[in-house]
Formats: structure tokens, C-alpha cells, sequence
């Protein structure tokens, strides 16, 4: 009875594309064929240091010139695909309308990206980026606390959701320039219990990486609270076209 109801409901109501809502056509489960190949996955060549990709694909990995100007306090940042197109739809549908059954989709692309560039025995802590009480009020989840709970499921690997802690909020950084973003995010995370990260090689995790401003000052928090090393690990970032 139960497999029936089951069919007559998939019958009545299709299963839908999670990220372009799209109805799937008979016997297809999970993202749709059109969506995935219209991802930009984020491949080598690309900044050594943050993971800019870089448009010539006869090159070879080698910092950038923002990475080269800029003090990085992480030593390396590295995305999943381009913050574009079905991913950013996804995204903003996550984040803004609640749609959680990504979660599982997005956790194993982040998974997938942290067996391709990191030994998973080096890293020690997964620490998500926080947001600010108010922020975490209206919206009721941070994104990427989810994103954590799912690599850590999927490794293992110890997280912790409240030593790092964002003590005021920030202005939206849609519309704001990289100085701008830099001066809006400076001293606006602290470190609660110390201890808990002192020579600890970290894995900072955010959904999206524009300039990299919040995740590097985070990193610095990290770091001179006694972190050893800490990297990034983004599911999306932007990308510049020319």
C-alpha cells in the first residue's frame, strides 16, 4: 500500500529540479541534467592562493595579483563553482527561501572539492563562518553551519559552531567595493575559548567567496587566536569574465 501511494503521488505531483524547479521527467530523482551542465565547476588553472580561476587554460597555477598585493591570512581558498547561472539560483533559493533539501547536493560537491585539494588527515576543525545574532534571527539557519554538519558527516572531521563569533553586524556587501567590503568586516569576529583551537589546522567554510574580505579576516581572528593554519573552502565564488 505503502509503494502505491508512494507512485500515485509521484504520478500526481512530479519530482521537481531542486535548483531550477523544473519538473523531472519519469524515473529522474535529484538535480536535472540541464542544471548540471550548465554549472561552471571551478578547475585548474587558478590563483595558487585564493582560487581565482584564470581564463587561459595554457597556464599554470601561480598567485594572483590582488593575492600578491593583499596580506592573505589563510593559505589557501578554494571553491566549487562559479557563483553563476543554476548555482546562484540554488543558492539564493537555500539561503533566502529555506529550499534545505539542497543541503545533501551541496554537501557532497563540497566533499567531492575537499578530497580534491586537501589531505582530510592534515585538517583538524571545521569552523563555519558565523553570522551575526540578528542576521541568524531573521533567517533562521546559517548556511554555513549546514554546509559543515554535511562534510562532517560525510568525514568525520570535528566541527565547532560558536568559537568564532561575529560580534556586530555588517552592512550588506552586494554593492560595496573590496576596500569598502575589507573596512566593513574589520574587528567584527572574535574568538570565544581559545583553547579549543590553539595549534589546530582549521578548514573555514562559507557559501559564497566574492572578495575574499570575510573569510580572510576571519582567518586572521583564527590565527591570532592560536590556530596553526587555516584555509577556505567555499561552495561558490564569483568570477571575473575579462
Amino acid at each position: 500500500m505503502h509503494l502505491f501511494i508512494e507512485r500515485l503521488l509521484q504520478f500526481l505531483i512530479p519530482p521537481q529540479c531542486p535548483l531550477c524547479q523544473k519538473f523531472l521527467p519519469e524515473g529522474q530523482r535529484g538535480i536535472c541534467i540541464d542544471c548540471l551542465s550548465e554549472i561552471h565547476w571551478i578547475e585548474p588553472p587558478f590563483c595558487s592562493i585564493c582560487g581565482t580561476p584564470y581564463l587561459s587554460k595554457e597556464i599554470v597555477d601561480h598567485p594572483c595579483g590582488d593575492c600578491l598585493k593583499k596580506d592573505r591570512y589563510f593559505t589557501i581558498a578554494r571553491s566549487i563553482g562559479a557563483y553563476e547561472g543554476p548555482l546562484r539560483e540554488g543558492i539564493h533559493r537555500w539561503k533566502y527561501e529555506g529550499k534545505t533539501t539542497l543541503n545533501p547536493y551541496f554537501g557532497q560537491w563540497m566533499v567531492e572539492g575537499l578530497n580534491r585539494y586537501w589531505n582530510l588527515k592534515e585538517l583538524d576543525l571545521l569552523i563555519p563562518v558565523p553570522l551575526h545574532k540578528d542576521r541568524l534571527r531573521d533567517r533562521g539557519f546559517n548556511q554555513a553551519l549546514l554546509l559543515v554538519k554535511e562534510i562532517q558527516s560525510r568525514t568525520g572531521i570535528p566541527y565547532l559552531k560558536r568559537t568564532l563569533r561575529k560580534r556586530r553586524p555588517t552592512p550588506p556587501q552586494v554593492n560595496l567595493s573590496g576596500v569598502e567590503r575589507e573596512r566593513g568586516v574589520k574587528g567584527a569576529f572574535e574568538i570565544i575559548k581559545r583553547e579549543k583551537i590553539f595549534e589546530k589546522s582549521i578548514l573555514l567554510v562559507d557559501d559564497v567567496y566574492t572578495t575574499g574580505a570575510t573569510v580572510n579576516e576571519c582567518a586572521k581572528v583564527l590565527l591570532r587566536g592560536g590556530a596553526k593554519r587555516v584555509d577556505v573552502l567555499t561552495l561558490a565564488r564569483t568570477v571575473k569574465t575579462s
